[in-house]
C-alpha cells in the first residue's frame, strides 16, 4: 500500500457518513446481527487490506483512501464552505507473515463469493464496509484499536499450517 496515504478530515467525514448510512437502518430495524453481515464482511476485508504491503489489496486500500479524501474534501467544502484541513495522524496495523497472507487470501475469496451471490443492496453494504474499513484503519486511533488484528491473522495461519503438517496432510 502507498504508505504516504493518510486520511483527511473530508475522507474521515465521508467514511463516517457511509458507516452511519449502514448502521442507522440496522439500528432502527431492531438490531438483528444477521443484517450486519454484509457490511461486516466488507469492513473486515477493508481493515485487513491495509496490512497487505503491495499486492492488489494493498493498492486498492491506498486508492480507497485517495478517492475518499478527494470526494470527502470536495463534499465538505461544497456543503459547508470550509476546507478539510490537515490529514490525520497515520496508523500502521503491521505486516503479514506468509501464513497470515493465506488467511487474508481465503477471506478475500469468501467476500468475493459473498459479493457474487448477494443482491444489489447487500453488494452496496459490502462495498461500503470495504471503504470504511480501509479508510478508518489508516488513522492512528483505529489502527491502535485494531493492533491485535495482524498478530491474530498470522497466528491463525500458523495454527492452520501446524495442523495440516501435524496431520500428515502436507
Amino acid at each position: 500500500m502507498n504508505t504516504a496515504t493518510s486520511l483527511s478530515l473530508g475522507g474521515l467525514a465521508l467514511s463516517l457518513v457511509i458507516a452511519y448510512a449502514n448502521l442507522w437502518p440496522w439500528w432502527k430495524s431492531g438490531h438483528d446481527p444477521k443484517k450486519l453481515i454484509p457490511f461486516g464482511e466488507g469492513l473486515a476485508l477493508g481493515s485487513v487490506s491495509t496490512i497487505c504491503a503491495g499486492g492488489l489489496l494493498g493498492v486498492l486500500a491506498g486508492c480507497s483512501a485517495g478517492a475518499g479524501n478527494t470526494v470527502g474534501d470536495k463534499t465538505l467544502s461544497g456543503v459547508t464552505g470550509v476546507q478539510g484541513g490537515a490529514a490525520f495522524g497515520r496508523g500502521d496495523l503491521g505486516h503479514l507473515t506468509p501464513e497470515g497472507a493465506v488467511v487474508v487470501l481465503l477471506m478475500t475469496v469468501g467476500v468475493v463469493l459473498a459479493w457474487r451471490a448477494a443482491g444489489k443492496n447487500d453488494k452496496k453494504k459490502i462495498a461500503g464496509g470495504v471503504f470504511v474499513g480501509t479508510t478508518l484503519s489508516l488513522t492512528a486511533g483505529v489502527a491502535g484499536l485494531l493492533g491485535f488484528l495482524p498478530d491474530a491473522i498470522n497466528m491463525i495461519g500458523q495454527q492452520g499450517r501446524a495442523t495440516l503438517e501435524g496431520a500428515g496432510i502436507l
